[in-house]
């Protein structure tokens, strides 16, 4: 009797998803894909630009000197700044696939535009960063301030590769999106830290341990402390 009844029901609901749905839902996953198509075909063109540029990388990530040796060459600093702008495409990738920047705010926008609003925060926080640079710049001897400053741009590509030969790692292995955001803040904490440390260096060959201190407040610290508050706070 049972099955009779069960069975005799009709299925109003259509079987496939409504166009309207589907678009919405492919949206995103497009334009994600239009950019990983982006930054490869950008990758391949500068691929000799960036091995060239490695070991310059390498040696400002280990020794202060580095960075100097780096800026000396206004071809390779030059290089260096092409490729640090092309790495932000990766970098609003991987903030997107693995939620890194999750406040309330962004539950409440419709998918869709995810992408888009987290690539508005970083342009925001780097906008920031360039503001309290060109505020807080000394009017003379602002040699090492200035370098203290690139070095951002060096340590912001180690940090995009090390995050994505780790990722290319994390696929390969049972470990889904959530889980792997611990090891990602983790990589982004160390190679800040260096960062940070290297900056500090760089900035005390022209100023006092206070003056050093103020100028990574003003530099760092604020920035970063607003972009974490917000997303903590909204």
């Amino acid at each position: 009797m049972w099955q009779d009844i069960l069975g005799s029901g009709e299925l109003l609901l259509e079987k496939s998803p409504s166009t309207s749905t589907a678009a919405v839902e492919a949206g995103p996953q497009l334009a994600v894909e239009v950019l990983v198509l982006v930054f490869v075909v950008v990758s391949i063109f500068l691929l000799r630009r960036f091995l060239e540029l490695l070991p310059y990388l390498w040696d400002s990530f280990f020794r202060a000197r580095g960075s100097f040796y780096l800026e000396n060459s206004v071809r390779v600093s030059h290089d260096r700044n092409i490729i640090a702008i092309s790495f932000v495409v990766p970098a609003v990738l991987i903030m997107h696939r693995y939620c890194l920047y999750n406040p309330d705010f962004l539950q409440q926008i419709p998918s869709r535009w995810h992408l888009p609003v987290l690539a508005g925060v970083l342009a925001v926080y780097l906008l920031l960063r360039r503001l309290m640079y060109a505020w807080m710049k000394p009017r003379r001897k602002s040699d090492f301030y200035v370098l203290s400053h690139k070095a951002g741009y060096t340590y912001f590509i180690l940090l995009v590769v090390l995050l994505l030969v780790t990722l290319g790692i994390v696929v390969l292995t049972p470990y889904n999106k959530l889980e792997a955001r611990p090891l990602i803040y983790g990589e982004i904490a160390l190679v800040y830290g260096f960062y940070l440390v290297r900056r500090s260096q760089i900035l005390s060959l022209s100023c006092n341990p206070f003056r050093t201190f103020l100028y990574l407040c003003g530099l760092e610290f604020l920035p970063t402390a607003i972009l974490v508050l917000s997303a903590a706070l909204f």
